[in-house]
């Protein structure tokens, strides 16, 4: 036993002189930290990330400062300049720089846009001269900016106005502005009086007409008796007449506020000699860009934001506001949004919930994955086959026979764009809602069964408020890709211009059937088609801020509904 125990000592000695302590605490504190080293092994992959978060972030600031930026200054009061250049003055505002070439000697030279406006004074809209000579340019404090309703704006001096009382000279910029203020509540007063009154009653009498040709289309076909025929379209002539005469009055009530209207006129005199006289109710605002203060120019620029925001376009859509746009565009997204919320939940909820997991089921999602990458003006050219001449013409057919030809629902409209746009988006919503759904812990419907409650209880009770979230999150992506597309309104029911909106005072009030104008197409039209790109590149970055702006409104929106039901469901499912 002794001397067992001393060669197992020995052994010990022996492997103890082999191995040095300070390797076998090394060994030790090796194994301890192996966890520490792995993570560590990934450290630089964490910075990677979120390096690549940082740039994305920041190409997004860079890219949402250029457009926002650019689109504020469009509206923001720029000075008016004189230059002198080969003894010919230049007198405008200076728009932005660009390269050219000069025409004499050939060499590259740096040019300044001059805007010059005047259109109908027989003056060319755009000046360019070398940028060094506008260092130096004259700002005259004499001179008027006046924004006009037509022709675009004027640069020049304020000569004269004509009243009933005498003409003036040299008129306060107050005083002008107070004149312009009357004049445009004349003209908004007859504007209210041809969409109200007059369209009301042109209405009604388009209404009548088209019922007495529906009497007689049945008086042809023998529906209709001829004494009863008869009697109907008399009665009908008979009410046709007193709104007629009605019509007639508002008409001359109307022509009195516009000869009122034409006896306050203003006198303009451009820099070349030209001189032209225009009703006030024509102008829009009238200042002396020079002698304006800070706080005047916001007031400007205030007032333009507002005009842009909530007045109908002129000129060509180069000018003024963009509210039909707007409108259309917000009513098309929630018409949208009516649409595919209930369809794409409905069958992520029978595909997930419902159906028995198979390869039909499986070759259905694999279609509505692949949907989702068909191209958009492919969805455009089956929605006005399918929706416009196909069920579009059905009901002109059942419902509205009496204006065919003219269709009703068999062209282009709101309803059609948005139930185009319906089906554009519906993979996104099915897809995210499958996710949200197969999300939800199977111990919850478990306990649910354990307690006594049916499959659709379970589904209705447990199941879909823990899916809301998710299903919030297919829809704010729905919406966001829905308001961008243009190539699908293309062809069912974007157009350049609409006077009436698809929501008015008239009965039956929402007209799904009209035409709509859509920012998307707006910012497409007056960057490709709009007769002049210097004009109209201002209006293309302010489209397209108040399209930013309006995406991440109802993005806010949704994210606000989001949170708010992940807040209300956020324990139901625990019982």
């Amino acid at each position: 036993m002794f001397l067992k125990r001393t060669r197992m000592h020995q052994s010990q000695t022996e492997d103890s002189d082999t191995v040095p302590p300070v390797l076998f605490k090394s060994a030790i504190r090796t194994k301890k930290s192996k966890n520490s080293f792995d993570a560590a092994e990934g450290i630089p992959w964490i910075w990677v990330c979120a390096g690549a978060l940082v740039t994305i972030l920041l190409m997004i600031c860079a890219l949402f400062g250029v457009i926002i930026s650019q689109g504020l200054v469009a509206l923001w009061p720029r000075d008016i300049i004189q230059v002198q250049t080969n003894d010919v003055s230049v007198l405008g505002l200076s728009m932005r720089q660009e390269d050219g070439t000069d025409t004499e000697s050939g060499e590259k030279v740096v040019r300044k846009v001059i805007y010059q406006a005047n259109r109908d004074f027989g003056v060319n809209e755009f000046a360019f001269v070398p940028a060094q000579i506008t260092e130096t340019a004259e700002k005259p404090s004499h001179l008027w900016f006046v924004e006009r309703r037509e022709w675009g704006p004027f640069i020049g001096k304020v000569q004269k106005i004509s009243s009933s009382s005498g003409s003036l000279a040299d008129i306060p910029a107050e005083e002008l502005q107070q004149m312009i203020e009357r004049g445009y509540s004349r003209k908004k007063a007859i504007k209210a009086i041809e969409k109200n009154q007059m369209a009301e009653i042109n209405n009604k009498i388009e209404a009548l007409r088209l019922d007495a040709r529906g009497i007689e289309q049945k008086l042809e076909t023998g529906q209709l008796t001829e004494e009863s025929g008869s009697s109907q379209i008399d009665k009908i002539n008979e009410v046709i007449s007193e709104l007629t005469q009605s019509h007639e009055e508002i008409t001359a009530q109307v022509q009195i506020l516009q000869t009122a209207d034409e006896n306050i006129t203003v006198t303009l005199l451009a820099d070349n000699g030209q001189s032209k006289v225009i009703p006030a109710s024509q102008l829009l605002r009238a200042f002396k860009p020079n002698e304006l203060g800070i706080a005047e120019k916001i007031g400007v620029f205030i007032s333009r934001l507002w005009e842009f925001i909530s007045e109908e376009p002129r000129e060509a859509n180069t000018e003024g506001g963009v509210f039909p746009a707007l409108f259309g565009t917000v009513a098309m997204t929630i018409i949208m949004t009516v649409f595919v919320l209930p369809v794409g939940v409905i069958t992520a909820v029978y595909m997930r919930e419902i159906a028995k997991q198979g390869l039909l089921v499986s070759l259905v999602r694999i279609a509505v994955n692949n949907l989702a990458g068909v191209p958009s003006i492919v969805y455009g050219v089956f929605g006005v086959g399918f929706f416009c001449y196909t069920i579009g013409a059905s009901i002109d057919q059942l419902f509205f026979e009496e204006k065919l030809p003219n269709p009703t629902y068999g062209t282009g409209g709101i309803l059609w764009a948005s139930l185009t746009l319906a089906m554009l988006t519906v993979p996104v919503v099915i897809v995210s809602t499958e996710e949200a759904l197969s999300a939800v812990p199977r111990s919850l419907r478990e306990a649910s069964y354990g307690c006594g409650a049916t499959r659709m209880q379970t589904l209705w009770n447990i199941v879909l408020p823990k899916a809301l979230p998710g299903v919030m999150t297919g829809l704010i992506l729905a919406m966001a890709r829905a308001v961008g597309e243009v190539a699908p309104l293309l062809m069912t029911g974007v157009v350049k211009l609409a006077p009436a909106l698809p929501i008015d005072s008239q009965f039956p009030f929402i007209h799904l059937e009209r035409s709509f104008m859509h920012l998307g197409f707006h910012i497409y039209d007056l960057g490709f088609q709009s007769r002049s790109t210097e004009l109209s590149r201002p209006m293309v970055f302010a489209s397209t801020t108040l399209l930013v702006a309006v995406v991440l409104l109802l993005n806010f929106f949704a994210i606000k509904v989001r949170s708010q039901l992940r807040k209300r469901f956020e324990g139901r499912g625990a019982f």
